[in-house]
């Protein structure tokens, strides 16, 4: 025999930890034709020459996949690395670049606000 309390931790736990998506039932007929096992054939020559999933409209397609000298030069550096605040606060501020010192300004805020929102936590 279990507790009340077990029960209810049973049932927040089938309304909170479970999440799927429906699936169309196998054998019943309807719906937009086609079976629910059915996948998408792609050739090697599509799958390397388009973006799929990058299609965010009802209507259209993916978008193909353009040489690199069609892509703006910033995109390029979205990957870079960039310093950590300990190594930003260990150089001269008057020495950065202006990029650097807008990154400094960015992550020693966000540092302020954290220490900040800790302090009032604990009161």
């Amino acid at each position: 025999m279990t507790s009340n309390t077990d029960a209810r931790d049973h049932t927040a736990a089938q309304f909170v930890g479970i999440r799927s998506f429906a699936v169309a039932a196998k054998g019943k007929k309807g719906g937009k034709g086609g079976t629910a096992d059915a996948k998408p054939v792609l050739s090697k020559e599509m799958k390397s020459t388009t973006v799929f999933g990058a299609n965010i409209l009802k209507e259209g397609s993916d978008p193909k996949i353009q040489p690199d000298s069609e892509y703006p030069d910033w995109l390029w550096h979205l990957v870079d690395k960039r310093p950590v605040l300990s190594e930003l606060r260990r150089k001269d501020a008057k020495t950065l670049p202006y990029e650097d010192l807008k990154h400094f300004v960015k992550l020693d805020n966000w540092a302020r606000i954290k220490e900040n929102n800790a302090l009032t936590a604990k009161n």
